[in-house]
């Protein structure tokens, strides 16, 4: 069973330091090209969405029920992937993810932050459930057969790969990155992994501001 954390968890292992300086690098790699395309006061978003970032998935909630990307519209979603057993990137991001719908006050309920997992084989519907009661209620947690988590892993550009430890333990690297998508489901910015509250609830409330 993971242990839940109602705090952000602190740095234990400069191991694990040094990977969320690489996965944070990796996503910063990944979805650096985007940043000439802000201009002006967008609110720290794009001034026009990039279709090639995002598509179409079928997952399951964590009640078991199946989730679509055309579930999802209508509303403007940040999304996040990771893995129930990440030691600190994911719990540190999901903690900040609360603080941010806590600070929206009631404009949260016009935006969804969306959870997705990269390992699957671990992060059973009922294991996410159990793990997001930690956070805050409002995030709503994916998981899936791998072949649909391959699939929206490729299709939102996103790094994940499963890294062995010692015995038949194993963790994953992933992208640290949270990806703002509009209403119709179009990707229009990011969040960096540990970034100024102030300057992230600026880009969402910008974000819900345009739908």
């Amino acid at each position: 069973m993971t242990k839940k954390r109602t705090n952000p968890p602190p740095l234990r292992v400069l191991a694990w330091a040094a990977i969320a300086v690489l996965v944070g690098a990796l996503g910063a790699l990944t979805l650096g090209w985007y940043r000439a395309e802000i201009a002006g006061d967008t609110g720290g978003l794009l001034s026009k969405p990039v279709a090639t970032i995002g598509g179409p998935f079928e997952l399951v909630d964590t009640a078991g029920r199946t989730v679509t990307d055309k579930d999802l519209l209508g509303k403007p979603r940040a999304m996040f992937f990771g893995f129930t057993y990440c030691p600190d990137v994911c719990p540190t991001t999901l903690w900040e993810a609360s603080q941010w719908l806590e600070a929206l006050g009631d404009d949260a309920d016009k935006l969804r932050f969306v959870y997705v997992t990269v390992d699957p084989e671990r992060d059973t519907p009922e294991q996410m459930k159990d793990y997001l009661t930690a956070f805050d209620p409002r995030i709503i947690g994916l998981s899936g057969a791998r072949p649909q988590i391959d699939q929206v892993i490729k299709g939102y550009r996103v790094y994940a790969k499963k890294v062995a430890l010692e015995g038949d333990d194993y963790t994953m690297d992933h992208t640290a990155t949270v990806y703002l998508m509009n209403g119709k489901g179009e990707f229009v910015g990011t969040v960096a992994y540990q970034e100024d509250q102030e300057s992230v609830l600026k880009k969402l409330r910008r974000l819900i501001e345009n739908g």
